[in-house]
């Protein structure tokens, strides 16, 4: 889902909070810069990096929205949302899935055991089989790499 939307000229947009915000940002990274060769840069757009953006989308509309507003000005229909949330449940990260949905984007859960209801609301999900967050995040870079991984061959 991921190599298909970047070679039809669309862009990955991810989402998370805490160590998934570091998540989303490292991927992001990764699929701009180079992962492991050289190749053409990728757009990808880590929406916990704007300062500006979340603090005034959380001041004005409530931290809820704060990555759903990035969606609804950012996305169009064939993107792709990695919404990373362990536990599932993360309002904001549900609200931009949604948000991701109703603009025609392929939306994709990167979740813990406890799934639901992300796991249920987007169109893959990638669930690590652990409720230990630190594992999770763990299995979670480990994914990221791969998909990385795969993006490289596809350049």
């Amino acid at each position: 889902m991921i190599c298909e939307a970047l070679t039809s000229g669309r862009k990955v947009l991810l989402c998370g909070n805490g160590g998934s915000a570091a998540d989303a940002q490292h991927i992001a990274a990764e699929l701009v810069g180079c992962y492991e060769k050289q190749r053409r840069s990728w757009p990808a757009i880590a929406l916990t990096t704007d300062t500006s953006a979340l603090t005034a989308v959380s001041n004005d509309l409530g931290y809820d929205q704060v990555f759903a507003r990035q969606v609804a000005g950012l996305a169009q229909t064939g993107d792709v949302l990695i919404a990373i949330s362990t536990s599932g449940k993360s309002p904001n990260v549900l609200r931009a899935a949604e948000r991701a949905r109703e603009l025609g984007c392929k939306t994709i859960a990167l979740i813990g055991a406890t799934a639901e209801p992300l796991g249920t609301l987007c169109d893959v999900a990638v669930a690590v089989p652990s409720s230990r967050t630190s594992r999770v995040q763990e299995a979670h870079i480990t994914v990221g790499h791969l998909w990385c991984e795969m993006v490289d061959q596809i350049s």
